[in-house]
């Protein structure tokens, strides 16, 4: 059932939803939202074995009705039936519940004037009074309160305006001893400024460590942003994501130890590859948008800040699968909605690949993800990165300035050039959705084996 909509049944009626209500009786059933219903649930006849039907129903439509805050309804149906001013739904929850729950006054007054019980509980033990409480309708807990309104059982706790997160694991499950980690045949497969990143071996299985530098242990700011990566990948777990499995944080050097991808990364596929076939590139396009897609969900938006080449890692050595890794830059956001513009500036990331909002210290949100993402698709098309004959300051300055890589490759769908543009967009709300790029890829992708069906029986 949508959040803030209307379904189900009459034989099913709320079930969990504090903001839903089901709707009609049996087959005349109709569905509709709160933000554009069609029409009411319809009753059904009455009379002989459709009595008991017409009777829910009714308790449909009065919910309903006072869901929609159409008081002039709930007040015809009260004319008809007076008894159904104290009408309950499978959660014990009555029409004042629902009206207290979203501030309608009108309703709520037409409700206590016809005898609405002000201090019905329902299966949570709570009256309207608490719902009002729970979901802050300073108004609504006057007036219950003038008419004799107690606040009893959880004061609200069932209304939740944001989802409940899942309980972290504790850092026994994911603290390593490092006596566990075997460096005996150890490889450096990486480096930057704070560190290596090494294959080793974690109880057997090798796994890729981030090792801060013995030097800068005690930097209080690389402490602080180890921990901060440690904080976000313990909560992350997505197949197109490389996979956290622990970290050394009560002993030094300090370590990060995730899961060892064979296949190496994206940057040096393509510089021994070059471009890459269209099927390739959307195979491997789809599997980074399914990553980010899953790191800008709401309400908790990651965004990497730093995606690139060198941070999307190959699976294995067929190349048959992607992963997004590093998050070393990320940022979490608490997103109060999805149109929010982040208030953070500054040249994070790597120039090539940069959002122009970002070079130029301009507010920025997830959609600068989204811009690198454009950077990264033109680079598999194309076998080159983009303004390969500039160095990465110019290259970002020239994006800055408007100008976009050029594409001179030949044989490219164009649906993916048009995907491309629209990723990097001067105008960061101009730039698609992941689960929008998504969408596009899929379709085509479809169109692409489609055609390459057909072209076996045009040779």
């Amino acid at each position: 059932m949508d959040r803030n909509g209307i379904g189900g049944s009459s034989e099913a009626m709320s079930g969990d939803s504090k903001e839903g209500y089901a709707t009609g009786g049996g087959e005349g059933a109709s569905s509709g939202s709160s933000s554009g219903a069609s029409s009411p649930p319809r009753a059904g006849p009455v009379g002989g074995k459709q009595r008991d039907k017409a009777r829910v129903s009714q308790t449909s439509l009065i919910l309903w009705h006072t869901h929609q805050n159409d008081v002039a309804a709930v007040r015809k149906l009260l004319q008809e039936d007076r008894g159904l001013v104290n009408a309950r739904d499978y959660d014990s929850r009555t029409p004042l519940h629902v009206a207290a729950l979203h501030g309608w006054i009108d309703v709520a007054k037409c409700l206590l004037d016809h005898g609405a019980d002000v201090n019905a509980q329902d299966r949570w033990k709570n009256t309207p009074l608490a719902d009002a409480e729970g979901a802050k309708q300073p108004s609504m807990i006057e007036l219950l309160k003038s008419y004799g309104g107690s606040s009893y059982g959880q004061n609200g706790s069932h209304f939740e305006p944001k989802p409940v997160p899942p309980p972290l694991p504790s850092k026994c499950d994911w603290e390593i001893d490092p006596s566990e980690l075997d460096f005996s045949t150890a490889a450096i497969i990486g480096k930057g400024s704070f560190g290596e990143i090494i294959k080793a071996y974690w109880r057997g299985t090798p796994v890729a460590v981030k090792r801060i530098l013995p030097s800068l242990s005690d930097d209080r700011l690389v402490i602080q942003d180890f921990r901060h990566e440690v904080n976000l990948l313990v909560k992350l777990r997505h197949p197109n994501i490389v996979q956290f499995l622990g970290a050394v944080t009560e002993r030094k050097p300090l370590m990060l130890v995730t899961e060892y991808l064979r296949g190496g990364d994206l940057h040096q596929h393509l510089k021994e590859k070059g471009p890459l076939s269209t099927v390739t590139a959307i195979n491997f396009a789809l599997d980074i948008a399914r990553g980010m897609a899953y790191l800008h969900n709401e309400p908790n938006v990651i965004i990497h800040r730093d995606l690139k080449p060198r941070n999307v890692l190959l699976v294995n050595s067929n190349a048959d699968h992607l992963k997004v890794g590093d998050f070393g830059l990320s940022k979490l956001i608490r997103a109060q909605n999805a149109h929010d513009v982040y208030k953070m500036t500054g040249e994070t990331g790597s120039y090539r690949y940069m959002a122009p909002e970002v070079f130029k210290h301009r507010k920025y949100d997830k959609k600068v993800d989204v811009f690198s993402f454009a950077m990264i698709l033109y680079e598999m098309l194309e076998g080159e990165p983009p303004f390969s004959n500039h160095e990465p300051y110019e290259a970002a300055k020239l994006v800055a300035g408007g100008n976009r890589p050029s594409f001179r490759a030949k044989g490219y769908v164009q649906e993916l050039r048009d995907l491309t543009d629209e990723c990097w967009a001067a105008d960061m709300n101009r730039r698609p959705s992941f689960l929008v790029i998504l969408k596009r890829l899929e379709k085509i992708k479809e169109n692409v084996s489609q055609e390459n069906h057909w072209s076996i029986f045009n040779q």
